[in-house]
């Protein structure tokens, strides 16, 4: 694995590990916050993304040890490009988007207010020991309105996530594993390492497969259980007569590795 070449000119630089992409956010003097470019690159690269068959499972992360991303970027904000910062995917292109594939966040530093949100965006989270979590806004007169107010408590007890964001503090990495937040602590030069070895585990399986289950969670978590059941069983049907269900019983039988199609 090697550095993926950043330049100062790109507010978002990518790398492809396999069937893995790396989307990394290059604004390390800024902390990885995000401004109007940065949410424009971000909208083209996941539009990308989500329409690539050689693309399994997308791990997003930051440059630097100092920041996975400090949010919405204040000095664009006070500069009138509120508008470009919110994209009709919510923030950065992410918070709002209905990603398909599995998505990793790598948090290799204070993943804080809109950083929190586009963690919470993600399905699994690995952060480096001393990562910090939290949605600050309410100290700089704003809300969390990328996700945070909404999916923190879905996430974390909500007494706790009504404390973080009504006094704006932060908690560490562990604190954010024993919550629930996060999958795995790590030290901070194995980050990305940990989170590209998941990756592959995921990309072992069947993609079709994959991305119905998560679509299937995702879906049912907000639907009575009658709904949810029906669900389930319409977006279940084509995965059992897919060609991916013949490999995987064929390859069990002839012990050998399954060979996907996603199909």
């Amino acid at each position: 694995m090697t550095d993926m070449p950043a330049t100062t000119e790109d507010p978002v630089v990518r790398e492809r590990h396999g069937r893995t992409e790396v989307v990394r956010l290059n604004r390390e003097r800024a902390r990885n916050a995000i401004d109007g470019s940065t949410t424009k690159a971000l909208d083209a690269v996941f539009d990308e993304l989500t329409d690539d068959p050689e693309v399994w499972a997308v791990v997003l992360t930051g440059t630097g040890d100092r920041a996975f991303c400090a949010g919405m970027d204040l000095k664009a904000f006070a500069s009138g490009q509120a508008g470009e910062i919110m994209s009709k995917n919510g923030f950065g292109g992410i918070a709002a988007r209905k990603f398909p594939k599995p998505l990793i966040a790598a948090v290799n530093g204070a993943a804080l207010a809109g950083g929190c949100e586009l963690v919470l965006s993600c399905d699994l989270v690995v952060a480096a020991e001393h990562a910090v979590f939290g949605i600050p806004e309410v100290k700089r007169g704003l809300v969390a309105a990328g996700g945070g107010l909404i999916r923190l408590e879905r996430v974390i007890p909500r007494n706790i996530a009504l404390e973080l964001a009504l006094t704006g503090e932060s908690i560490d990495a562990e604190r954010a594993r024993q919550l629930g937040l996060v999958n795995r602590v790590v030290p901070a030069d194995q980050v990305l390492t940990e989170a590209l070895a998941l990756a592959d585990r995921i990309c072992e399986n069947a993609p079709l497969a994959v991305r119905t289950s998560k679509e299937i969670m995702r879906r049912a978590r907000d639907l009575p259980e009658a709904e949810a059941w029906k669900m389930n069983n319409e977006l279940t049907v084509p995965i059992f007569t897919s060609k991916d269900a013949i490999e995987g019983a064929v390859a069990f039988a002839e012990r050998r590795q399954p060979v996907w199609q996603g199909a």
